[in-house]
């Protein structure tokens, strides 16, 4: 059996986390025809010189513990610790953030543009002595400002 085989994947699925994380979990066959799963996370270093990684390989025989104690762990954290958070709410943001990008990306490849043009801004009607200071949004407004 080739060497290079043993790296490559029999089963690869990936996760965005986020504008800088994303996660890895690939199966993987050894040279005695076994498998083992790899995951991984890759997050892109702030200088944007490249990327970080770490890696889990799990075997097998660990298969239903790592599942149990995962398990375990984020059920102890949404029923015990925080069990009146939406844990939905980054699955709805990131579903929206994915089809806002599958739009403008039909778009662009049509030819359409997606910005607004100069006329299509609305007007401000208020001063801004008479407005109150907008306050800063206590949720992120878009994949991009997530803190996954």
């Amino acid at each position: 059996m080739d060497d290079r085989r043993k790296f490559e994947s029999v089963f690869s699925e990936k996760i965005r986390a986020g504008k800088r994380r994303t996660y890895f979990f690939d199966v993987r066959q050894t040279r005695g025809e076994d498998y083992y799963l790899t995951i991984t996370e890759s997050t892109r270093r702030f200088n944007g010189d490249g990327y970080e990684r770490h890696k889990i390989f799990l075997y097998k025989e660990d298969f239903n513990r790592f599942m149990a104690g995962l398990n375990k762990a984020i059920n102890h954290v949404k029923t015990d610790l925080m069990p009146d958070y939406d844990y939905d709410e980054y699955t709805r943001r990131h579903e929206e953030y994915e089809a806002k990008r599958a739009a403008e990306d039909a778009a662009e490849a049509a030819g359409i543009s997606t910005t607004p043009a100069d006329d299509a801004i609305p007007e401000q009607t208020d001063s801004p002595i008479d407005s109150p200071e907008p306050e800063p949004p206590s949720e992120p407004v878009d994949e991009d400002d997530m803190k996954w």
